[in-house]
């Protein structure tokens, strides 16, 4: 069912190009006219080169990858994590939370490693929550730059799209003498801001938003984790340790969207 949502939010990007494509059909015009490799050019060219200017490489790479996961698989949904944290409580409560040093390396969530490893550490409760706090913080802020690139993308492609656009008419008018293709100079002209406001509402603004919607699911996963570690450093009994997580749950509508989307 989820793998089912990823292919149809992955089908929407293509659903929003046919529509352009089909509506260019439908007003009598040729599909030969959209393609324009001079237009391509300057706009996703040109968005690219500024991305380049405004962002370091490392931060365009990690995008990339983020967008590409965003539809290749499905969000981690936090109730998951709910039977996870009663077989710890149970566990620590037999054996000791030193038992739960074991856990860590067969635990794939490397926040939650992190987590296990920083609580059977000994520290103290406060160091503990203020330690996972500030990587939680640090995980939300790089989410956040990985949507920031396409909103940027998304701002830049619009005014590349008009500087096509221009560069377009400017050919046509070096070429008035020849009137019979003086329409079709235009009408090629103008592709480039199709392209630019196209590509940043049908492409980098629904990816932002995707990648957001993503992260808050995973702020949220991280937030049920901390809160789970804690309750078992206070060796808190698992009954009582599922009613507090669950609480998270009744909160998180964001990751059925993220996975249904």
């Amino acid at each position: 069912m989820r793998v089912r949502g990823e292919l149809v939010s992955a089908a929407g990007l293509l659903l929003g190009v046919g529509v352009v494509a089909a509506a260019q059909v439908t007003n009598g015009g040729d599909l030969k006219t959209l393609a324009q490799p001079t237009a391509m050019f300057v706009v996703f060219g040109g968005t690219a080169a500024a991305l380049v200017v405004s962002f370091p490489w490392s931060s365009l790479r990690r995008a990339l990858a983020a967008a590409f996961r965003a539809f290749a698989s499905s969000a981690s949904a936090p109730d998951v994590l709910v039977p996870t944290f009663i077989r710890f409580a149970q566990k620590s409560r037999r054996d000791g939370l030193m038992a739960l040093e074991g856990e860590i390396d067969s635990t794939v969530d490397g926040f939650l490693a992190r987590a296990l490893s920083v609580t059977v550490s000994g520290l103290p409760a406060d160091l503990i929550r203020q330690t996972l706090e500030i990587d939680s913080r640090s995980s939300s802020d790089r989410d956040e730059e990985m949507a920031e690139v396409f909103e940027a993308a998304a701002g830049y492609s619009p005014t590349l799209g008009i500087v096509g656009a221009v560069i377009g008419l400017m050919g046509v008018m070096r070429h008035l003498s020849s009137a019979g293709g003086l329409g079709g100079g235009i009408a090629a002209a103008f592709v480039a801001t199709i392209y630019g406001v196209g590509a940043a509402n049908l492409i980098f603004l629904p990816i932002a938003t995707r990648l957001r919607v993503r992260a808050r699911v995973e702020a949220l996963r991280r937030e049920l984790m901390i809160d789970g570690i804690l309750a078992l450093h206070d060796r808190l009994h698992p009954t009582l340790l599922e009613e507090r997580l669950t609480g998270f749950l009744r909160s998180a509508p964001d990751s059925r969207q993220a996975n249904a989307a």
